[in-house]
């Protein structure tokens, strides 16, 4: 297995990879999401990548940066994520998040959110205690969700901080 960065000649197998991977409710929206954030300019830039398989995309994972009013920390939301089902539970979505993790800490990324399953995203250190910090953009269905970590220090806060997010993501069902 290959991981690299994302392309946008890759767009066709990474809206293939979250269609299939994700439920009949949210497959629509999250693949076009996962396609949008390919071509979306952003500063910092959207960290999109990839898990490849004798030339098959597999998988993908996109990582955008999340704005503050604060001179605070750089902070980044991890979304989608999204393996192929026949691929599922080879431990990709687990390289694909490292690989992410390690790349953004090259960057200077300070913390790292993520809006889904605690009872997978907590095994990488994701956590309620420090999300608290961070407001989302939107309102969240799943509460309990909101999770994230700290890639550097811990950063102390005397308050939570408002968030803004990219165009891509800015649409209140994806919350």
């Amino acid at each position: 297995m290959t991981i690299r960065l994302a392309t946008i000649h890759d767009k066709d197998q990474i809206y293939q990879v979250h269609y299939q991977a994700f439920s009949a409710e949210e497959r629509n929206i999250v693949a076009e999401l996962g396609v949008n954030l390919l071509s979306e300019k952003t500063t910092p830039p959207i960290l999109s990548l990839v898990a490849e398989i004798e030339s098959k995309v597999v998988g993908h994972i996109a990582f955008s940066p999340l704005t503050h009013q604060t001179s605070g920390p750089s902070i980044y939301l991890l979304g989608p994520l999204g393996i192929l089902p026949e691929y599922q539970r080879q431990s990709i979505g687990t390289r694909l998040i490292q690989d992410g993790i390690k790349q953004l800490k090259k960057q200077g990324v300070d913390v790292l959110i993520v809006y889904g399953d605690p009872a997978y995203y907590t095994r990488f250190g994701f956590n309620t205690e420090t999300a608290i910090n961070f407001l989302p953009p939107y309102k969240l269905e799943y509460p309990f969700g909101w999770l994230a970590m700290d890639l550097s220090s811990p950063y102390e806060l005397p308050e939570p901080i408002e968030l803004g997010c990219v165009q891509s993501l800015a649409d209140p069902k994806l919350w």
